[in-house]
C-alpha cells in the first residue's frame, strides 16, 4: 500500500467544501495571481486534511515527494480544475514546500545569487543579488501565514517567539543566518531577515577576482594568520566581515585546536579540530542565559591554541583581550565601526562595560597590547565590498593607541552606472610585525610595501 492509500484509509473522504466541480484556468500561474493563491491554500488546506504529516516523517523524502504529488494531482481532478502538466508541477512543488519547507522562501533559498531576504510583512518581499536590492513578487497568504513560517523556523533552533519575546535571531540549517521580529514590536505585520551564507564558502582567490583586494594584500593576510598576529576586522554591517573572518580562519594550520564563539554560528572552518560554541538566549521564565562573555571564559579552560570570537558586543571584549594578550596568539574577532580607529573607540566602549574600573591608559595599553592588526572591511555605493584598509597598531605615545597604514584604498569617482572607482596601493610604510612574519617563514618581499604600485578598479 503506498503513502497515500495509507493516510487516505485513516482520513475521511474528501469532500470539496465548496469547491466542487470548479473550472479554474489560470493560464501560467504566477505569485502575484491572487485567484492562484485562492487555488493553492485550499488545495494545501484539503491535502492536510487528508494526510498525518508524523506518519509522513516514517517514510524517504523522494518517496513522500511523489506521493503528494500523486495526491495534489488526485484534488485537481476531483475538483475539475483545469490546469496544464506545467500548472500542476508548479502547485505540487509548492504545496510540498508549504508542508515540509519555508513556504514562499523556498526558491529564494535555493537560489545561490540570493545574498539576503528581506520580508517585509506578508505583502512584500526584497533579496539582494550582487549588493543591489530588488523587489520579488514573493508574497504570503496573509501575516499568519508568515507567522507560520517564522514559527517553524525558529522552532528548529529550540528558540521562540511571541507577543512576549517579539524578536529572535536563528539560523537555518544551511548556516544562514535570521532575524525576525513580530507585533507589537513591529507596527506593521511580521518582519523577516535572512542573511544567506554561500555553501561553498568564497576563498582570497574570489576576492582577488573580485577585486576586493589586491595579491598582495591577500598574501599579508594570509601570513598574518600562519604567523599567529592577533587581527581585529572591522566594518559596517553587510560589509563582508564574517566572510573575511572565515577566509582568515581557513589559513590556521590543521594542526592547531580552534574554538570559536558565536551568537549564530556562521563560521565554515574546515579544520578537523574545530569546537564550535554558540549563546543561548534565557528561557521564557527569563533564566538560562548564556552569553559570549561565559562562553569565552569557559573556551579558555578548553586549551585552545586560538579563540575566534564572530562579533564584540559587550564586555565579552575584555576576555578576549585578556585571551590574547595570556598566550592565545593568532585569535580573530570582528567589530561594527567605520574606520580602525572607531574601531578602537568602540572597543574601549565595550571593555567598561564588564564592570571593571580601570583607568583610561591602562585599558588602552591592554587593547594596543593585544591586537596588532585592524583590516577595515567596507560596502561601496554600487554594492560591492572592499577591503579599504590594512592598518598596523604600533604601541603606545602618552594616552594615544598609534597606527600606521600598510595598505589603503582611495575612491576616486563614480561611473555613470554607478560603480565606483579607485584604486588600492600600499603607503610605503614597512611593519613592525614584518619581522615576525620572516620568523615563522612567511616574510614578505620588500615589494609588497612599494607605494608606486597601484591597482586600478
Amino acid at each position: 500500500m503506498s503513502i497515500r492509500e495509507q493516510l487516505a484509509s485513516a482520513s475521511p473522504a474528501f469532500t470539496a467544501n465548496g469547491h466542487a466541480s470548479i473550472h479554474f484556468s489560470i493560464g501560467a500561474p504566477t505569485a502575484a495571481s491572487s485567484g492562484y493563491h485562492t487555488l493553492k491554500r485550499d488545495i494545501h488546506e484539503t491535502v492536510l486534511d487528508r494526510v498525518e504529516l508524523e506518519r509522513l516523517a516514517r517514510f524517504p523524502q523522494e518517496q513522500v515527494r511523489s506521493e503528494i504529488a500523486a495526491l495534489v494531482n488526485l484534488i485537481i481532478d476531483e475538483q475539475k480544475v483545469l490546469l496544464n502538466d506545467s500548472e500542476r508541477r508548479q502547485l505540487t512543488v509548492e504545496i510540498y514546500d508549504e508542508m515540509f519547507g519555508f513556504g514562499p522562501l523556498e526558491p529564494l533559498l535555493n537560489d545561490p545569487t540570493v545574498s539576503d531576504i528581506l520580508v517585509n510583512t506578508a505583502r512584500q518581499t526584497y533579496v539582494e543579488r550582487r549588493g543591489k536590492l530588488e523587489l520579488t513578487d514573493v508574497i504570503f497568504y496573509d501575516d499568519a501565514h508568515l507567522m507560520k513560517v517564522i514559527e517553524k523556523i525558529v522552532s528548529r533552533m529550540g528558540r521562540r517567539i511571541d507577543e512576549t519575546s517579539p524578536m529572535v535571531d536563528a539560523r537555518l540549517p544551511d548556516g544562514s543566518r535570521v532575524n525576525a521580529i513580530i507585533p507589537p514590536s513591529a507596527i506593521d505585520g511580521p518582519l523577516l531577515s535572512i542573511r544567506r551564507f554561500a555553501v561553498n564558502p568564497l576563498q582570497v582567490s574570489d576576492l582577488v577576482n573580485l577585486r576586493s583586494l589586491t595579491p598582495p594584500m591577500a598574501q599579508m593576510l594570509q601570513a598574518l594568520s600562519t604567523a599567529k598576529v592577533n587581527v581585529l576586522v572591522s566594518g559596517g554591517t553587510g560589509s563582508g566581515k564574517t566572510t573575511l573572518l572565515n577566509i582568515l580562519s581557513g589559513f590556521i594550520p590543521e594542526s592547531e585546536r580552534v574554538i570559536t564563539i558565536e551568537d549564530a554560528a556562521e563560521l565554515q572552518l574546515r579544520q578537523p579540530h574545530v569546537l564550535r560554541l554558540e549563546t543561548r538566549p534565557p528561557n521564557i521564565e527569563g533564566k538560562g542565559e548564556i552569553n559570549q562573555r561565559a562562553l569565552v571564559r569557559n573556551a579558555l579552560r578548553m586549551r585552545p591554541d586560538r579563540i575566534i570570537l564572530g562579533e564584540v558586543r559587550g564586555g565579552e571584549a575584555l576576555d578576549m583581550l585578556n585571551a590574547m594578550n595570556t598566550g592565545h596568539e593568532g585569535s580573530l574577532t570582528t567589530i561594527h565601526a567605520n574606520t580602525p580607529r572607531d574601531a578602537l573607540t568602540r572597543l574601549e566602549n565595550m571593555v567598561s562595560m564588564a564592570g571593571l574600573t580601570m583607568p583610561a591608559k591602562a585599558m588602552r595599553q591592554q587593547i594596543a597590547s593585544a591586537i596588532t592588526v585592524i583590516v577595515q572591511a567596507a560596502r561601496m555605493t554600487d554594492g560591492r565590498r572592499k577591503i579599504i584598509s590594512i592598518s598596523e597598531i604600533t604601541g603606545m605615545e602618552g594616552d594615544i593607541i598609534n597606527m600606521q597604514e600598510i595598505f589603503t584604498f582611495q575612491r576616486t569617482g563614480v561611473d555613470k552606472d554607478g560603480t565606483v572607482r579607485g584604486h588600492f596601493r600600499a603607503t610605503g610604510v614597512y611593519p613592525k610585525f614584518a619581522e615576525r612574519l620572516k620568523v615563522f617563514g612567511v616574510g614578505l618581499p620588500d615589494e609588497t610595501y612599494n607605494p608606486s604600485q597601484r591597482y586600478e578598479v
